[in-house]
């Protein structure tokens, strides 16, 4: 079955967290100048685009990328529509959803249809009621189309940390336009970078 490509292509207008580093792609070699190979040096948040947390971004004593479990971000998954435009999901949110079918959720919301170049003001988000419920229900990793698992304004992040609470891996970012309610197989697998909190993904789904 053919793929379905659930990432956001990077490139010098996606947008990126409000103060974060935004993506560059600059040539350090050119077949076009004379070398034997195109070259390029990149320039980029960990959490530019489609990305896995890890979860020492959020707990200063948490794992940092070299030292998660892969398992979490290869297997089957769901992908869910929610219709809330804002705000934190709830499990009422999730009434009409299976959520026994695949022990990965992916959450699509108006993010998916919003402009990459705009960072959002506001988002969906999980909340500790919804959490607590897709643990009971045995999910190891929610993903979203949003930048981030709570509030845009959060400082205290407790849906991030609930989630890890949880032993919850959390991707964010995804486009999920492309890939109509049900279940599939996801691989959105992180580099393996020392001491890393983040990092992006190149996330795709079969059937």
């Amino acid at each position: 079955m053919p793929l379905i490509d659930i990432s956001r292509t990077l490139n010098a207008t996606i947008a990126v967290w409000p103060g974060d580093t935004p993506f560059q792609m600059q040539p350090a070699l050119t077949i076009a100048a004379g070398a034997a190979v195109n070259l390029t040096t990149l320039t980029l948040s960990a959490h530019t685009g489609s990305h896995a947390d890890a979860p020492y971004h959020f707990d200063a004593a948490g794992a940092t990328l070299e030292q998660v479990d892969l398992a979490p971000y290869w297997g089957p998954a769901q992908v869910v529509t929610v219709h809330r435009a804002a705000g934190e999901l709830t499990p009422a949110d999730f009434a009409h959803v299976d959520l026994d079918a695949a022990p990965r959720l992916l959450v699509r919301s108006a993010a998916s249809r919003q402009d990459p170049a705009i960072f959002p003001a506001e988002i969906v988000y999980p909340g500790p009621a919804l959490i607590e419920v897709l643990a009971q229900h045995g999910v190891v990793l929610y993903g979203a189309d949003a930048p981030s698992m709570d509030a845009i304004d959060s400082k205290t992040l407790p849906g991030h940390h609930a989630l890890h609470c949880h032993g919850i891996a959390i991707l964010e970012g995804l486009d999920l336009t492309p890939a109509p309610d049900g279940l599939y197989e996801l691989v959105a697998l992180p580099l393996k970078i020392a001491g890393g909190d983040g990092s992006p993904v190149r996330a795709a789904l079969r059937r």
